[in-house]
């Protein structure tokens, strides 16, 4: 089969690799598309320690059952199935209290570590576990499928935070999680969403996909726009989803003494935070780690046009010109949110 290896940091070539075989409990699926996602850029370079080459990487794909392992049980050759990015064992401590997201020795597809290698979907092939697959219903394509994964990261980081109808709540970076993230606050009855980027193509997104309030953090205040906004108390809530101190240090300035603080974004190995401002204003802070049973309702929701993941995409692509949109969207090339690559 084809597939794009990245082979040593920044450089990756179209390679023909063995086609893998299912085991027992697993199914081959023929991919029919695949979204390229910013921690796949990120990891590109060898700065995230998560994409040690050789690897083939991708984890937010859908396509065809193409063939099955004799343990498999409800998926048949032809299915049309779209699969999460978290490979865990069933029988795991945290699986079994239904954080599968937390499971002991999990795995994510297109990553490797010091501790695991598990090849991804940019390839025509890849084998995934039966437990991690999804039915696609019938009005949502390949490529809308292929970003239920993200969609699915921005629900699980709702279900971890206390919202309230009418709340008020920043979104700290208008990239593709973000915007998904808006896009989930606005169903839940936020009231007021404000959207933070330095970038404002992005930011007019924001506007037309939900949020109320776009600000430019490179020409405001934010701290001081949000109290403004918000009657002097600051938001209930936050979500930060780019990854970097300046973006922490923001979502947690902006928000009300008792609120929460959820970050998503996880670019930078470690940031400095003031201890004070968060134990004085009783801040509670936490993490969100990918997802942990959000896919159904994402696919709904995706089905059902209340989240539109085609407002971000960028371009549909095939798999041989894949290194040269990384190398675009590595460049941070203006206008490219998120790029789909057909094999």
């Amino acid at each position: 089969m084809k597939a794009l290896v990245l082979t040593e940091y920044k450089h990756f070539e179209l390679q023909d690799l063995p086609r893998p075989k299912p085991g027992p409990s697993d199914v081959l699926v023929k991919v029919q598309a695949v979204g390229i996602c910013g921690s796949d850029v990120h990891g590109m370079d060898g700065s995230s320690g998560r994409r040690i080459p050789p690897i083939v990487m991708g984890h937010e794909a859908a396509g065809i059952v193409v063939e099955t392992g004799e343990n498999v049980k409800n998926w048949h050759i032809g299915d049309r199935v779209t699969f999460d990015s978290t490979v865990y064992s069933l029988d795991d401590w945290f699986s079994r209290k239904g954080m599968y997201n937390l499971s002991d020795g999990r795995e994510v597809l297109g990553v490797s570590t010091p501790d695991f290698r598990r090849q991804g979907a940019f390839a025509e092939f890849i084998v995934v576990p039966q437990h991690i697959l999804y039915q696609i219903p019938d009005n949502v394509s390949y490529t809308q499928a292929a970003l239920v994964e993200p969609v699915a990261v921005a629900l699980h980081a709702l279900s971890l935070t206390p919202i309230q109808v009418n709340d008020t709540a920043v979104v700290v970076g208008s990239g593709m999680i973000g915007l998904f993230i808006i896009q989930a606050l606005k169903l839940a009855g936020c009231g007021s969403i404000i959207a933070v980027d330095l970038d404002d193509d992005r930011l007019a997104l924001a506007l037309k996909l939900g949020a109320t309030v776009g600000l430019n953090a490179r020409e405001k205040d934010i701290t001081a726009e949000v109290q403004a906004l918000t009657h002097g108390r600051g938001a209930d809530v936050s979500f930060e989803v780019v990854g970097i101190a300046p973006a922490v240090k923001t979502a947690i300035d902006c928000v009300r003494k008792g609120a929460t603080v959820t970050l998503v974004g996880n670019l930078s190995k470690s940031v400095e935070v003031s201890l004070q401002a968060i134990v004085t204003r009783q801040l509670r802070l936490q993490g969100s780690c990918a997802i942990n049973g959000e896919y159904e309702a994402a696919l709904a929701l995706i089905s059902s046009g209340k989240i539109d993941v085609e407002a971000i995409l960028s371009a549909e692509v095939p798999l041989t010109e894949g290194a040269s949109w990384f190398q675009r969207l590595y460049e941070k090339e203006k206008g490219l949110i998120k790029v789909v690559l057909k094999p």
